[in-house]
């Protein structure tokens, strides 16, 4: 299990961080995992599905 912080999200699914916290909000995206302080981070795991998922659409 590991957890990925926003840069690694971003570059991991090519979206931007305003489209992922909107997508957030819209629950169409894993939340966040509070880690301490500010820091926030999401399960590779759940970035992985949610990738898939979309994949899954594209091919019907």
């Amino acid at each position: 299990m590991r957890f990925l912080r926003l840069k690694d999200v971003i570059d991991k699914t090519g979206l931007s961080r305003s489209t992922i916290y909107r997508q957030i909000a819209e629950g169409c995206f894993p939340k966040g995992i509070p880690l301490g302080g500010k820091a926030t981070g999401w399960l590779e795991s759940e970035i992985e599905d949610w990738m898939l998922e979309r994949l899954a659409k594209r091919n019907g």
